[in-house]
């Protein structure tokens, strides 16, 4: 393994005194490696109980994962792929939980890729209200957007913009903002080995004036009386406290607030450090802020495109009821897909969008099946489920559902067709009660409409 920079172990033995050799071992053992259930999925339970054992003290929906290198790997497990549940480490579930995220508010996770943080908050928002997931780079944008969907979330709008034009386009939209911000790593030193060979004395002094910068954005983001949580898998304190005392230095309208984790224990000054010879859980640090003042976000109401009825009504007679969700949700159509749009969410014009809410159709029109655009949006031939749908859709909302079992759901996954008599049409594929995608009943079969990109060639062998 790679050794531990010697600077690091300075800074380490300082810190911590005489608690720095049991902090060694820590650091040589085994990583403590955990999952979050997914709440609207109702087998997720049952279905991660091959995977996970005891619960994680701060997260209500986390489990760790089983020790022992026999144990079966979760990332390849229908399980997963139906979003029964997300793999986090334990301690990366501690900002969101320390955010607090609730139904009905208009919330921002600035720097979101993968998708952790941010499922874990669409998860506490019962798909009320609004969450803007947001990563600079496209390609991790795009992964985010992509688990966002499995986990059935339906409140979320991906975008991919630095903070600052994010800043100058959305001043004070936001109740909530969780700032885990790019640091030097080095509290993925157990988890991840490589990172010890990447790390330089340098970077923490890097990180941290790219930490200023981003927080600086956020505190234009949030609204008067807004709270902010700010969080790092760094040790440093020059990335930690100095990063949030630093910014308290420029933003004299924020102060910390003091919290408590539990299993973990109380903040001070509005900050927290979870360490892993302290707890069950790799490094990170947590600190919470509020800002001074009351006011409401700021944003404009918007209407739903007028083709939307009749292609709601399409869906609702071929495809599904509309789920309770959908009640308080603008509906757009952008080119030949319909979205449904939370009514909170801010202008997007000159923001670079990944998702503008949750895809419900593709509406085609009657020349030659081709997608219906808006201006032809009463012209529409038939329309399509989208994929996005199934995940998030109650399973009882669909009008025809197929139920698998474990070698037919590994079929599926590598995009085969299964054998299914039942009424012709659009139909929802479950294993064990989760969504798994649509499929269309014709002659005996289900034939697979899984979006190619996410089919498995391997699945039957893994599964």
């Amino acid at each position: 393994m790679i050794p531990l920079p010697e600077a690091f172990l300075e800074q380490m033995r300082e810190m911590l005194g005489t608690e720095y050799p049991a902090f060694l071992r820590a650091l040589e053992a085994p990583p403590a490696l955990a999952l979050r259930l997914n709440p609207r999925r109702a087998g997720a339970e049952d279905a991660a109980r091959p995977y996970a054992e005891d619960a994680v003290p701060w997260a209500p929906s986390g489990r760790y994962l089983s020790a022992g290198e026999d144990r079966p790997r979760p990332g390849a497990s229908v399980a997963h792929w139906a979003g029964a549940f997300y793999l986090q480490e334990a301690s990366a579930m501690a900002p969101a939980a320390v955010l607090d995220a609730r139904p009905g508010e208009v919330v921002l996770d600035l720097c979101a890729a993968p998708g952790g943080k941010s499922t874990q908050l669409a998860a506490a928002m019962d798909n009320r209200g609004l969450l803007v997931s947001n990563d600079p780079e496209p390609g991790r944008a795009r992964i985010l957007a992509g688990n966002l969907e499995r986990m059935g979330a339906a409140n979320a709008l991906v975008v991919n913009m630095l903070p600052r034009p994010l800043a100058d386009r959305w001043p004070g939209c936001f109740d909530a903002v969780l700032v885990d911000a790019p640091c030097s790593g080095e509290g993925m030193f157990r988890r991840d080995p490589d990172a010890r060979g990447e790390w330089n004395p340098a970077a923490p002094a890097g990180c941290a004036k790219r930490q200023a910068e981003i927080l600086d954005q956020a505190a234009r983001l949030l609204r008067p009386g807004g709270r902010l949580v700010y969080s790092t898998c760094t040790f440093n304190r020059e990335e930690d406290e100095g990063s949030v005392l630093g910014f308290l230095a420029r933003h004299p309208d924020f102060a910390p607030e003091d919290f408590t984790l539990p299993g973990v224990g109380d903040s001070d000054g509005g900050m927290l450090r979870l360490f892993p010879h302290r707890l069950r859980g790799d490094g990170h640090f947590v600190a919470k802020l509020r800002r001074a003042g009351d006011g409401a976000h700021r944003i404009a109401p918007h209407r739903s495109d007028p083709a939307a009825p009749a292609l709601m009504e399409a869906l609702a007679r071929e495809v599904c009821a509309p789920p309770d969700f959908l009640a308080d949700r603008v509906l757009a159509l952008q080119g030949d897909r319909l979205y449904a749009v939370p009514r909170e969410a801010p202008p997007t014009d000159g923001i670079r969008v990944v998702s503008p809410g949750l895809c419900l159709l593709r509406a085609f029109g009657r020349e030659g099946g081709k997608p219906a655009g808006s201006r032809a949006a009463a012209a529409f031939r038939r329309v399509e489920p989208e994929h996005a749908l199934a995940m998030a859709l109650p399973p009882e909302c669909a009008r025809r559902r197929a139920t698998l079992d474990d070698g037919q759901a590994a079929a599926w996954l590598a995009g085969e067709a299964v054998p299914f008599e039942g009424e012709k049409g659009w139909t929802l594929a479950l294993w064990r009660g989760m969504p798994l995608g649509w499929g269309k009943c014709a002659d005996g079969w289900l034939k697979n409409h899984l979006p190619k990109g996410l089919r498995r060639p391997t699945a039957r062998k893994k599964d």
